[in-house]
């Protein structure tokens, strides 16, 4: 049997350790030739953490191909391990697990190191609240500074209680009522997350547990949810809000899963092969759930190639085939209806936006700023620093495109990723599409979400 992918301790792992400039791992990333051939991105993360999650909580062994073998990931599958399930790796992205039962998660010996993983925190925190357990979450520095009070709110409405570091952040405690209260909650802003995270304590939760949605966010945690047995029911109303209702107490069924190649992965490659002339690429089993694809229809908008190929359907989720081919873009202003579909790709868009012909223009942004860094922030100072023209704003960027030419790249400093795994891979896309390179002060927190990111478009340049 193949052994688990190495995993470090979180005081040896340099994923988190950016204060000491000795660990980091900087590298120039430089346009060599067009992306060519045939990739296939790693499983999709939010479909990865949540398969863990209710496979630990179905009595009986699920099986999960393609699944994303990413540090936020194994995050969730130790924390499900520390509270009870029997997780074991069989292959590369094959994994067993058998679950203990909703209602049945068992107290952790100790703390849950989350590592990097908000998504891990977040819906962790709503497994735990409607448990009679108590469990303290960690997470490295860049998680730390991330405020968890959304959570916090709707979980403590019904009966958790948190102790938690000043701002609502981490190293926090959750301990879990029993039983829970149910709780008819519209979210005050757009986030799966919170979502999920209500309805996930809502599995142990006598009665029905409602989550009002305004604005549609992703639907992973809906569409596993039903596959696994468990009554929900979605009403859209005429005004677009989304009524989710879970009926709690639920018996889970083991499933067969198998997990479709993130998009949000997908997008740089996507991006690269747009900015890169001479490129034709096709990205092989990318899920294209209409709640987290919307990257592709705004870069089709902006004069993009890409192409459907083969389009499926696999576990429930749509699937299909990218062709993505070189194409001129044209600066656009980006619906901010579309956020919450696209809320991770915007750093890579933001580079499309560029080298576009023309203005772009990105409002209703206010999430970025309370990511794994200030991407707002972030991405205005690393594209500044490789030679765009770029504005901020209070809730996005306005940038100026080079009309198609190379970005001029080069300085005398590296970007600053602020440990954020997609500033990091944005600005490696931007050193393809310049003249000087643009150098990332480090690749190490890559490996949280896309770990073969490097070897991946190492291998795409080569097939050219």
């Amino acid at each position: 049997m193949p052994d688990p992918p190495a995993r470090k301790t979180r005081q040896e792992d340099p994923n988190v350790t950016a204060a000491d400039p000795s660990q980091m791992r900087p590298r120039r990333f430089t346009a060599t030739g067009p992306l060519r051939g045939r990739i296939r991105v790693p499983g999709d993360k939010s479909i990865s953490h949540r398969s863990l999650m209710l496979s630990s909580l179905a009595v009986g062994e699920s099986r999960v191909t393609g699944l994303l073998e990413g540090e936020d990931v194994l995050s969730t599958a130790a924390a499900m391990r520390a509270m009870g399930a029997d997780i074991e790796r069989v292959g590369p992205g094959e994994w067993r697990i058998n679950g203990v039962g909703v209602g049945a998660l068992l107290q952790p010996a100790q703390a849950l190191d989350m590592g990097n993983s908000g998504t891990s925190t977040r819906l962790l925190m709503g497994l735990v609240a409607s448990h009679p357990i108590t469990a303290c979450f960690t997470g490295d520095a860049s998680l730390s500074k991330r405020p968890m009070g959304r959570v916090i709110t709707p979980l403590s409405e019904m009966g958790a209680t948190f102790t938690a570091y000043p701002g609502g952040r981490l190293p926090l405690m959750v301990q879990g009522a029993a039983p829970a209260v149910p709780i008819a909650y519209r979210l005050p802003v757009a986030s799966a997350q919170v979502k999920s995270a209500v309805l996930l304590a809502g599995l142990n939760t006598p009665g029905t547990t409602t989550v009002i949605e305004p604005v549609p966010t992703r639907d992973h945690s809906e569409r596993m949810l039903r596959g696994f047995g468990a009554e929900l029911s979605v009403e859209v109303g005429s005004d677009g809000t989304r009524v989710i209702r879970l009926r709690g107490e639920a018996d889970l069924k083991p499933q067969t899963i198998d997990v479709p190649g993130d998009p949000s992965s997908a997008a740089f490659f996507a991006v690269a092969a747009l900015l890169v002339p001479g490129s034709d690429l096709v990205i092989e089993n990318v899920g294209l759930n209409p709640t987290r694809a919307a990257l592709f229809d705004v870069l089709r908008q902006m004069g993009g190639n890409i192409e459907e190929l083969d389009p499926r359907d696999v576990g429930g989720e749509p699937v299909a085939d990218l062709r993505v081919r070189h194409s001129p873009l044209t600066g656009i202003a980006v619906d901010p209806a579309v956020v919450p579909s696209m809320v991770d790709e915007f750093p890579v868009l933001f580079v499309a936006a560029a080298l576009a012909r023309g203005r772009t223009v990105t409002t209703g942004l206010e999430e970025l700023r309370v990511k794994e860094s200030d991407r707002i922030s972030a991405m205005r100072a690393a594209l500044e620093l490789a030679g765009a023209t770029v504005r901020e704003t209070g809730d996005g960027l306005i940038i100026d495109g080079t009309g198609g030419d190379p970005l001029r790249g080069g300085g005398n400093h590296p970007v600053v990723t602020h440990l954020d795994h997609r500033i990091a891979m944005a600005m490696a896309v931007a050193g393809l599409a310049s003249k000087a390179g643009v150098e990332v002060d480090d690749t190490r927190p890559i490996a949280t979400s896309f770990p073969a990111f490097e070897a991946l478009l190492a291998g795409a340049m080569q097939a050219a």
